[in-house]
């Protein structure tokens, strides 16, 4: 089969209504939109979320907790302790050997440690933020934690 021999499926593609062509066609007169109305006259669009009057759906609905809180939101790549296992004994594991790791996925991303799963080797780990538990586990391996300064150029503030 070629790109020049394929064709729509049979009653796929139908030629459009034609409307106001005489009564005889089924769709002369009113043209298919009724008697009077809004709906009957030309240039008439309702929108969508109109409701014919009624109080709208988004205005009956409370306003309740925070708003306009988005752009304040701190966004962290999540690594858990047991992923750190894959780097050697006694190593430095900085943000740049995450990255090169392919733990961390965007460019100025901020990074926390969570303490899942068990850690089995000695590490010194920088990051922005860790839990309780991930700097028990480090630190109970004879690991050290180092917790990095927030940068102000992410839009990304502590």
């Amino acid at each position: 089969m070629k790109l020049n021999e394929l064709k729509p499926a049979p009653g796929a593609n139908r030629s459009r209504k034609r409307v106001g062509r005489g009564n005889a066609s089924g769709k002369g007169g009113t043209c298919g939109r009724g008697h009077k109305g809004q709906k009957s006259r030309s240039g008439s669009s309702i929108p969508a979320w109109f409701e014919g009057g009624q109080m709208p759906l988004v205005r009956r609905l409370p306003k309740r907790g925070p708003r306009r809180t988005a752009h304040k939101r701190v966004e962290y790549d999540i690594i858990n302790v047991e992923t750190l296992n894959l780097f050697e004994d006694a190593a430095v594991v900085s943000l740049e050997a995450l990255r090169e790791a392919g733990l961390i996925k965007r460019k100025n991303a901020l990074v926390k440690i969570l303490g899942d799963g068990e850690l089995e080797k000695q590490l010194k780990v920088q990051a922005h933020r860790f839990s309780k538990s991930a700097i028990e586990k480090i630190e109970s391996k004879g690991g050290t934690t180092e917790v990095l300064e927030m940068r102000a150029n992410t839009g990304n503030a502590a």
